[in-house]
């Protein structure tokens, strides 16, 4: 790797955590509340006017790329400031924006580094499988125990195309955030069974690829683009 990548990635890094750090300045100077629960960010919202859109927005990019703000209570906020169907829209709009800069910020720092070390791997390597990464990231955003920023992360360096990451990201996002936007001030999920069910889905995302590549001329192989 030359000096000039080096350069280029150290600098594409910088930028992101100077305008990570000043969003959080500037939200805080604006008296963004400590709590964090879904009424008191709402409350704070309103009181903002015009500018209460750009804020929730400002808050999940935040909350997605750095990860100091959680993002469902944003998501239930949005809702209760702005209706259902406006702040579902404002929080995926902010959401996808967040989770393209870590993707992005991830793909420039590891991509090169990971593909070398799993040239051969069907997740990583150059042509990895586009299907199975979509089926990956769409399901694990339906799944809000899920990190939102970790996926966003962790996609970045794998095979799947920019494009992909964001389609199956808005598909997978849109229907929990339209529900804890509509939850407002009562969101919240059995933690029991979200957990089960992320333990669960990890499984099978982690050693599928494996099993599947074992068998390579299986039809969901051949469907997912895993076999050789």
């Amino acid at each position: 790797m030359n000096r000039s990548h080096w350069v280029f990635r150290l600098s594409f890094l910088a930028i992101v955590a100077l305008v990570m750090a000043a969003t959080w300045l500037v939200l805080r100077q604006l008296g963004m509340p400590a709590s964090l629960s879904p009424a008191a960010i709402s409350d704070w919202l309103n009181q903002q006017g015009m500018f209460g859109p750009l804020l929730l927005m400002l808050m999940m990019i935040l909350g997605v790329v750095v990860g100091p703000i959680p993002t469902l209570p944003i998501s239930a906020a949005s809702g209760l400031a702005f209706g259902m169907v406006k702040g579902t829209a404002i929080a995926v709009a902010g959401a996808m924006i967040g989770a393209m800069i870590a993707f992005y910020l991830a793909r420039v720092l590891g991509r090169e580094v990971v593909q070398r070390k799993l040239e051969n791997n069907p997740v990583f390597s150059v042509n990895g499988s586009q299907r199975f990464l979509f089926v990956a990231v769409l399901i694990t955003r339906l799944i809000p125990l899920f990190s939102f920023a970790l996926i966003s992360y962790a996609a970045g360096v794998t095979a799947i195309r920019a494009w992909r990451f964001a389609l199956a990201s808005a598909i997978g996002m849109l229907p929990m955030t339209f529900v804890f936007a509509g939850l407002g001030h009562s969101f919240e999920f059995n933690p029991l069974l979200t957990v089960a069910a992320a333990a669960l889905i990890l499984v099978i995302m982690s050693t599928l690829p494996w099993y599947l590549s074992r068998r390579p001329q299986s039809r969901l192989s051949r469907w997912l683009h895993l076999s050789s």
